[in-house]
């Protein structure tokens, strides 16, 4: 399992890993930054590690999905969200003792005249197993669970309704258990609440270091499972 960000990679040493970094097709603000902008419109997911759901956000959206010229996905940041009434600003350690209620998250700036919001969610099931509650792979724990955190009641509706074609997906054998390891969807979808920015060593840690701990891999592309599925909608 993932191991305490201190112990992995002490903050004197991240300055030199950026020699093997790459660079991600996204805006790189910082996470004050990211928090300020009026640009786009909001996603918020959780899907395990967060280092991992970033990347596949950042990196890998637009090649996936080919979007409508560059820039679809604005901006991300990494950081916890959880239910009403959780602590405020809590530390990694903090969230990473499973104690605090918190998710671990990646919240997404996009430009929704390049990509839609079915789409973003819809990418979420293509990189991480949605069918095992609170893990992923080695990491096991309420931080790690699969959350879906809406805005809006129409990304409600949306995120609903994707959830509900993976499980139609999953009972009629188009997603296998090489592709899953269970059978039925625990992905959450609930209100968006407080977005909480990890730690600045934590943003984009996958971009400063390629190599680094992630938990996720393309498990399908969402093209291939539901054919014809987004040109029917256009």
């Amino acid at each position: 399992p993932r191991q305490h960000f201190a112990a992995r990679s002490p903050r004197g040493t991240m300055g030199n890993a950026l020699s093997g970094s790459e660079r991600w097709p996204v805006r790189h603000e910082s996470a004050k930054a990211f928090a300020a902008m009026a640009e786009g419109e909001t996603l918020t997911v959780g899907a395990g590690c967060y280092w991992g759901t970033e990347k596949w956000y950042a990196k890998h959206f637009a090649e996936d999905w080919k979007t409508n010229g560059d820039g679809a996905v604005l901006a991300t940041a990494v950081g916890f969200m959880g239910p009403p009434g959780v602590k405020p600003n809590p530390t990694y350690r903090e969230v990473c003792s499973g104690t605090t209620g918190h998710v671990e998250v990646c919240q997404i700036r996009y430009d929704s005249t390049k990509t839609t919001y079915e789409d973003l969610v819809s990418h979420l099931f293509t990189f991480h197993d949605p069918t095992t509650a609170n893990r992923q792979g080695n990491d096991v724990g309420s931080q790690y669970a699969s959350v879906i955190f809406t805005h809006d009641e129409t990304q409600k509706q949306t995120a609903e309704k994707v959830v509900r074609k993976v499980q139609g997906a999953l009972e009629s054998g188009k997603i296998t258990n090489f592709q899953y390891a269970n059978k039925n969807v625990a992905t959450r979808v609930e209100d968006a609440t407080t977005f909480y920015p990890a730690h600045e060593a934590h943003q984009k840690y996958l971009e400063k270091k390629p190599e680094g701990y992630c938990n996720h891999r393309r498990r399908f592309r969402w093209e291939d499972v539901f054919v014809g599925d987004r040109r029917d909608e256009l």
